[in-house]
């Protein structure tokens, strides 16, 4: 190092792309989602529609509000992404009879019967990843337990 040049700042590295956190998230991604495409193509599904149909397909008939709850997801982001589900025969959207405000979403036959058709895709995704099923789960669960703790209030303020 020459006496004119500055001794190399240990915090810029924080700041190089390939160190972010947010980015190898981000990039993983879109490339997760580029993954997806073909397959849900073939479904005729978008990856949003996709993430509706994988929670009817544990639990039918659930409340808009819950279903927003589940996939993180606000009525202004969830609404039109139904409307689109039920105007392709999919699902359908049934105000409650005790209380109208609340609207309940149910998968019809051929919501029920795309999930047949959508059993593959687990699997190519699985042989995408080349790595092995444990690695991808413990993976999964690492990113649920960050998200978890990056959307609960925090405890640090001193209350």
């Amino acid at each position: 190092m020459s006496p004119s040049t500055p001794p190399p700042d240990p915090s810029s590295a924080m700041l190089q792309l390939d160190n972010q956190l947010c980015f190898a998230l981000y990039s993983t991604s879109l490339a997760m989602t580029r993954l997806y495409k073909p397959l849900l193509d073939e479904l005729g599904v978008t990856y949003p529609q996709y993430l509706v149909l994988l929670v009817l397909w544990e639990q039918d008939g659930m409340s808009v509000s819950a279903l927003g709850e589940r996939l993180l997801l606000d009525s202004g982001t969830l609404t039109p992404l139904l409307k689109r589900l039920e105007a392709s025969g999919l699902v359908l959207r049934q105000r409650a009879v005790q209380d109208e405000r609340r609207v309940h979403i149910t998968l019809t036959d051929a919501g029920r019967q795309l999930k047949a058709r959508a059993n593959a895709i687990p699997g190519c995704i699985l042989s995408a990843a080349q790595c092995p099923l444990p690695e991808l789960l413990a993976l999964t669960r690492q990113l649920q337990a960050l998200r978890q703790r990056l959307t609960e209030p925090s405890t640090a303020s001193g209350d």
